[in-house]
C-alpha cells in the first residue's frame, strides 16, 4: 500500500503566491520552471519541455520564477506538493538554486537542468547546457571579421548571478583580446532585459559617439541596443547578439543586427524530458550528468533557415 502524499504547508503557500487553487495531486506529472516568457528564449524552452512530455503521455505543470530565487522555492514547493515525477528546471541563480534542488531531490523527485548550471554536482539529475564558451568564440571571431580586426566596441553582459554571462564574456574575449585594435571602451550589464540594454546603449553611446561595434551577451539585450543605435540614427554600428531568437533572425534578415550564436533551447528542453522520461520508467540515468550541446553561428548566410530556435533542413 503507497504512503498517502500529504501537500506541505511550503508548498499551499506557494500556491498561494502564484494565486492559483490547489490542483489535485497527479500520478504521472512533470513540472517545467522556466524565467518569466516574455523571453521568447524561455517560452521556447517550455513550449519545447511541454509539447514532448504530452507527446510521451505525461501532465504538465508549466511555472515561472522570473530569476527569483524565492519564487524558484516557491514554484518546486508546489512541485513537490503536486507530486511531480521529474522537474525540467532552467533555474534562478548558480548558488542559489543548489538547495532548492536538494529539497526536490530528498522528496523524491529528480531534476533535470538547462540552459543554466549550477554550482555543485550530485544534486541534479541531469545538467544539459549549451557549450557557451564554443558559441561565445564563434560569436567573436565573427564580430573580429566584421569590425575589421580594430575600432572601439562595447560589451553588454548578462544577469552577474548567471554563470552563463561570465563564460560568454570570457568566450568573446579570449578571442577579441588577441587584436589589440579592438578596444573595449564600455563593458556594463544589462541583465538580460531590452528596455535595460536600450537604456544603457542611450548612456554609453554619449559618451563614446565614436564605438564601431556591441558585442552582446544574449538577443534580447542586442535587440534593446540595435534599437537605441537606431533611433540615434548609428545604423553604421556592428551588433552582434547570442541565442538565436527569431527577432534577431529577422533583425539580421533586415540589416540590422549582423549575427548571433543559436544554443538549441527547443532541443535542449525536449532532450531533457526524454531523460526524465527514460528515468521515471526505467530508473535509467544519463550516462553523464553534465552535457554540452554546441552551437550555432548566424548570420546573413543562413538565418532563413532559423525559427524557434532551431535550424530547419
Amino acid at each position: 500500500m503507497k504512503p498517502t502524499r500529504k501537500l506541505t504547508l511550503a508548498a499551499f503557500a506557494g500556491a498561494l503566491a502564484l494565486g492559483t487553487a490547489m490542483p489535485a495531486f497527479s500520478a504521472d506529472l512533470i513540472a517545467i520552471i522556466t524565467p518569466a516568457h516574455d523571453n521568447p528564449f524561455f517560452k521556447a524552452e517550455a513550449v519545447g519541455a511541454e509539447a514532448k512530455a504530452k507527446d510521451l503521455g505525461y501532465e504538465t505543470l508549466v511555472m515561472t520564477h522570473d530569476d527569483d530565487a524565492n519564487k524558484q522555492s516557491e514554484v518546486i514547493d508546489t512541485a513537490i506538493g503536486r507530486g511531480a515525477k521529474a522537474i525540467i528546471l532552467d533555474n534562478a541563480g548558480a548558488d542559489a538554486t543548489v538547495a532548492a534542488v536538494k529539497k526536490a531531490k530528498d522528496a523524491g523527485i529528480p531534476s533535470f537542468l538547462i540552459d543554466r548550471e549550477i554550482n555543485a554536482t550530485g544534486v541534479a539529475l541531469a545538467q544539459i547546457v549549451s557549450n557557451n564558451y564554443q558559441g561565445a568564440q564563434l560569436g567573436a571571431q565573427e564580430f573580429v571579421k566584421l569590425m575589421g580586426e580594430k575600432g572601439n566596441y562595447v560589451e553588454l553582459v548578462g544577469k552577474e548571478s548567471d554563470t552563463n554571462a561570465g563564460i560568454r564574456s570570457q568566450g568573446y574575449h579570449d578571442v577579441i583580446d588577441d587584436y589589440p585594435d579592438l578596444k573595449l571602451v564600455a563593458k556594463q550589464s544589462a541583465n538580460w532585459s531590452q528596455t535595460e540594454a536600450y537604456g544603457k546603449m542611450e548612456t554609453i553611446l554619449q559618451a563614446n559617439p565614436d564605438i564601431k561595434g556591441v558585442i552582446s551577451g544574449n538577443d534580447t539585450m542586442a535587440m534593446g541596443a540595435i534599437a537605441a543605435l537606431q533611433a540615434a540614427g548609428r545604423k553604421d554600428v556592428i551588433v552582434v547578439g547570442f541565442d538565436g531568437s527569431n527577432d534577431v533572425r529577422d533583425s539580421i534578415k533586415a540589416g540590422g543586427i549582423k549575427a548571433t550564436v543559436l544554443q538549441p533551447a527547443y532541443a535542449q528542453a525536449q532532450m531533457a524530458v526524454q531523460q526524465a522520461d527514460a528515468y521515471i520508467k526505467n530508473k535509467t540515468t544519463p550516462k553523464e550528468e553534465k552535457q554540452l550541446m554546441d552551437c550555432v553561428l548566424i548570420n546573413a548566410g543562413n538565418a532563413d533557415k532559423l525559427e524557434t530556435f532551431a535550424l530547419k533542413n
